[in-house]
């Protein structure tokens, strides 16, 4: 690991899609490291403050990474009526896992993430992230493939899974945690009443990819749902979708969310009741290159 210095006049160029690209120009870089997986960057970004970025692609920013957590985490975990064991796969920073652990019925969260080392950087160097979730003594990290998790845990012992993964279309590694055969690992732990939800990259600019990934989801779930929010730092709407065994995100009404988020004491700066309704009757967009 190595420390970082001003970096004046430094943009980084991050492709949001195979013919488009966001421009972002970096003040500085405070941390570098490269671990088994992946390289590892935190570096303070013009507009968007501190900001995680690994292999070139911007994770999380310090202004805006609630818009992102609070779109991917609330929605399913308000949907359901007692989310008492929650699952995180991925969400190295521990933003995920402190929404989760906003809603006070929830007795335990488990993360699962495959990358040790990036969760000890995060740990150290993201607590603005986190704000402290990791020592929350209902909190469970395992390091280890979240596949494997998933095959090994014991079936129906989760009420609701949160996939907080890499863009299905960043490699071959991080697609197959988009398959038909993932979800179907997912369905079996989750309990009859479950529901799952997952970052689903981007449907403009990857239509193809996310539409397999919504038909993935559609095979295995019942009720499936799809919503997406405007990210600045990401310089497009990400989109995310629900499956669900019982429960549906759209027949749950403003005034039984405002209750729920009351009674289970969980404080937002994005998300909200009406939010809630305004992000499930969006349409969403999307573009099939001819």
């Amino acid at each position: 690991m190595s420390s970082g210095g001003r970096y004046e006049g430094v943009i980084l160029i991050e492709p949001t899609s195979r013919g488009s690209a966001n421009i972002m120009k970096i003040k500085r870089v405070l941390v570098m490291k490269k671990t088994k997986y992946q390289d590892v960057i935190l570096a303070e970004l013009e507009d968007y403050g501190r900001a995680l970025i690994i292999d070139n692609y911007v994770q999380s920013s310090e202004v805006d990474e609630y818009i992102y957590h609070e779109s991917l985490v609330h929605p399913a975990m308000i949907t359901h009526p007692n989310p008492r064991r929650v699952l995180i796969i991925g969400g190295g920073e521990g933003a995920t896992l402190r929404e989760v652990l906003k809603h006070n019925m929830v007795e335990e969260a488990v993360m699962v993430d495959i990358d040790e080392e990036v969760v000890e950087f995060s740990k150290k160097y993201l607590d603005f992230m986190h704000q402290g979730s990791f020592d929350d003594p209902r909190s469970k990290l395992v390091i280890m493939d979240g596949r494997v998790f998933l095959e090994e845990a014991s079936p129906k012992s989760f009420d609701v899974i949160i996939f907080d993964l890499t863009d299905p279309y960043s490699s071959e590694l991080s697609r197959q945690l988009y398959s038909r055969e993932f979800y179907e690992k997912a369905y079996r732990v989750l309990r009859d009443d479950g529901i799952m939800v997952t970052q689903a990259g981007n449907s403009f600019y990857y239509y193809e990819t996310y539409e397999w990934v919504l038909s993935n989801v559609s095979t295995v779930y019942p009720i499936v749902v799809e919503y997406m929010v405007w990210v600045p730092v990401f310089g497009y709407s990400c989109n995310f979708i629900i499956g669900s065994k019982k429960y549906d995100p759209k027949s749950i009404s403003e005034e039984e969310i405002a209750r729920r988020l009351k009674e289970r004491g969980v404080k937002t700066r994005f998300y909200s009741s009406s939010t809630h309704i305004g992000l499930i009757k969006t349409p969403i967009i999307k573009f099939k290159t001819k």
